[in-house]
C-alpha cells in the first residue's frame, strides 16, 4: 500500500457491522477530509468508537464480530487486507486510546518500539534521531530527556497519553485515530493534547471520537454526527453545530440526549 506517493482520503462505503447477530453499523457512507480534525459526535452507544476501530480493523479483537463493505485508504480497502498487508496498512495508522498504554518499557524504547518492529531505522543514531524529533513533537523532549531509559510507568498520565502519541508518530502514520482521547486526563493535559492535534493536523488527518461537544466545538473541522449507527449529519463543522439540517442532530445539540 503506497501511501507515501498516493495520499488520499479515508473513505468509508456501505459499511455494516453486527456484534453477535445485533447491527451497529448500517449502511455507513463518508469521507474523511485531509488535514483536518474531524469529530465523530453522538449519544453513548451509537457506534462511534466501533467506527473508529474498524479504520484500523481493531475491531477484528471483537468477538462474534461480522462486517462487510469498504474503508478504502490509499486506494486499498483495509477490510479485506491480510497478512503483511493489513501489518503495512496499520503502520499508516496511529492510534491514541482513551486512556494511556505506555509499553511496560523505558521512554526511549517507547518510541523506538515502532521503528525497530517495522524496520524504519537502519542505525542507533538514526533511531536516537526519531526518539528526539517526536518527543519533541509532542512536547515531551525537554520533560524527559534526562531520564529516557527510565520506565514510562513513572511518568503522569497526561505525559503518557502524550508518549503514546509520540510512539503513534514515531512509524510515520497519516491519519491519527483518538478514541475519547483526552477524556482520563486532568484539564490541563486534556488542553495540551488539544493544542497538539491542531498543530499537528498541518501533516496529519486527525479522527476523533468525543463524548464532550465543547471539545468538537473548539476543535473540530468537520463532524460526523452518529444516531443508533447510522450517520445522520455531517460536512464543516462551523455548520453543522450552528445550522444543523437534521432534527435529530438539533436534539442532540440541544442536549435532549447525550
Amino acid at each position: 500500500m503506497d501511501m507515501e506517493t498516493n495520499r488520499s482520503s479515508l473513505v468509508v462505503n456501505n459499511l455494516n457491522l453486527s456484534i453477535d447477530g445485533n447491527k451497529i453499523l448500517k449502511n455507513i457512507n463518508l469521507t474523511i477530509p485531509n488535514n483536518k480534525i474531524t469529530c465523530i459526535v453522538g449519544p453513548s452507544g451509537c457506534g462511534k468508537s466501533t467506527l473508529l476501530k474498524t479504520f484500523n480493523r481493531l475491531i477484528d479483537d471483537t468477538e462474534k464480530v461480522k462486517y462487510f463493505g469498504e474503508v478504502m485508504i490509499g486506494g486499498k480497502n483495509i477490510l479485506s487486507a491480510k497478512g503483511p498487508e493489513l501489518i503495512e496498512a496499520r503502520r499508516h495508522i496511529g492510534l491514541v486510546p482513551q486512556r494511556p498504554c505506555p509499553l511496560p518499557m523505558s521512554i526511549y524504547e517507547n518510541v523506538a518500539y515502532g521503528c525497530r518492529i517495522h524496520g524504519l531505522c537502519k542505525t542507533k543514531k538514526a533511531l536516537n534521531e526519531v526518539v528526539e524529533k517526536y518527543l519533541s513533537e509532542v512536547g515531551l523532549w525537554d520533560e524527559v530527556k534526562d531520564r529516557l531509559n527510565s520506565s514510562a510507568g513513572k511518568l503522569s498520565i497526561g505525559q503518557q497519553q502524550r508518549l503514546c502519541l509520540a510512539r503513534s508518530l514515531a512509524v510515520r502514520p497519516e491519519f491519527i485515530l483518538a478514541d475519547e482521547a483526552t477524556s482520563a486526563l486532568d484539564p490541563v493535559s486534556s488542553k495540551i493534547v488539544e493544542d497538539l492535534f491542531v498543530k499537528m493536523k498541518e501533516r496529519y488527518t486527525i479522527i476523533m471520537v468525543t463524548h464532550t461537544l465543547r471539545q468538537a466545538l473548539r476543535i473540530a473541522d468537520y463532524a460526523v454526527f452518529i444516531y443508533l449507527g447510522e450517520v445522520v449529519e455531517m460536512g464543516e463543522a462551523e455548520k453543522i453545530f450552528n445550522n444543523p439540517q437534521n432534527e435529530l442532530t438539533k436534539k442532540y445539540l440541544e442536549g435532549v440526549f447525550s
